[in-house]
């Protein structure tokens, strides 16, 4: 559970329950320091508070998160809790226990429409996290409830501090929970049974060094990278097979196309091409696009504005996520 999530009005929650899911050893939201947190806020609002273990879960996220750097991609974990723990396990909870809905304290919002619910940016661009809520299932939009995204954070503060919450001013939590920061390489070896050290070499393939594993580098990097030739480089692929990080030219960085697959669609998709803006990456500014179906689960994305609208550095195992102005349509996982 998220410090603001219990901040919805008595009218807006009959009877509602609050559920968390701690994990010892962990930070961020899954620490027993913000289970703790929960009874609190469970306490002074007078609503039950329920325990949830959901460590076999927990280890499939991490497990998948070593296997994609494993193979050369850099993955996005929080995307996975979404779809599997909070929109996913919680959901099955929820149907055992007759609950209507399942409410989280992420900065997104729904609006009804006559097609039915859609899935928008936060009104706190800044921190929106809509992104990161792409690969839920659509059913569940329609129990869904994200009551703080259509607020400033500062709005939710004041609302929590007002119901003399103690995670008024808690603050923010940023970090994978499952590994510390500037850890994940570590982690990461350790699950796959050793690091996937290699040659570091330039496009041409002569080789300019080594590297430690791949688990530590993602496209577009330029720093850390251990070796210096007199001029800028930067991550252009890596090639997981021979455990080789290419390394090139700022212009050599992919960012001008783009293949996603295991795509979910919020909404049915245009058939054929059509125009939409594609972010990339979850702190990156969405370009516009021509997005391409190839199947169902499958598309293309040849973004159109240029270097002054670029998505970034296209880094496979992300996700592409795409909009029409703020409302999510869908996306997928980057494969390359």
């Amino acid at each position: 559970m998220r410090h603001a999530a219990p901040v919805l009005p008595p009218a807006e929650a009959a009877d509602p329950l609050a559920i968390v899911s701690p994990r010892p050893g962990h930070q961020g939201c899954c620490s027993p320091t913000d289970a703790l947190d929960a009874r609190r806020v469970a306490d002074r609002l007078g609503i039950p508070l329920y325990a949830l273990d959901l460590s076999v879960e927990f280890e499939q996220i991490i497990d998948a998160f070593a296997a994609d750097y494993g193979s050369g991609r850099t993955p996005n974990p929080c995307v996975r809790c979404n779809a599997w723990i909070k929109f996913g396990r919680l959901f099955d909870h929820a149907d055992a226990i007759g609950a209507a809905h399942v409410a989280t304290g992420h900065y997104a919002r729904l609006e009804q429409e006559p097609s039915g619910p859609a899935l928008r940016r936060g009104l706190d661009t800044a921190r929106d996290q809509s992104y990161v809520l792409f690969d839920i299932r659509p059913d569940r939009l329609r129990r869904m409830m994200l009551p703080v995204g259509g607020l400033a954070k500062a709005d939710v503060r004041a609302r929590a501090a007002a119901l003399g919450l103690v995670t008024a001013d808690k603050p923010d939590s940023q970090e994978i929970c499952f590994v510390a920061p500037g850890e994940h390489a570590r982690l990461v070896a350790h699950r796959l049974g050793g690091s996937r050290a290699g040659e570091i070499v330039d496009s041409s393939g002569r080789v300019l060094g080594r590297h430690p594993g791949i688990e530590h580098f993602t496209v577009g990097q330029r720093q850390g990278l251990g070796i210096a030739v007199g001029t800028p480089l930067h991550v252009i692929r890596i090639e997981p097979e021979t455990c080789r990080v290419v390394v090139g030219s700022r212009s050599e960085v992919p960012e001008t196309r783009l293949v996603a697959g295991s795509a979910t669609w919020l909404e049915a998709p245009p058939t054929g091409s059509f125009d939409c803006l594609v972010q990339c990456r979850a702190q990156r500014t969405a370009a516009p696009a021509v997005v391409t179906l190839l199947s169902a689960d499958r598309f293309t994305a040849e973004f159109t504005g240029g270097p002054d609208h670029s998505p970034g550095p296209i880094s496979p195992g992300q996700p592409a996520v795409c909009y029409a102005g703020d409302r999510l349509l869908g996306g997928g996982w980057i494969e390359g």
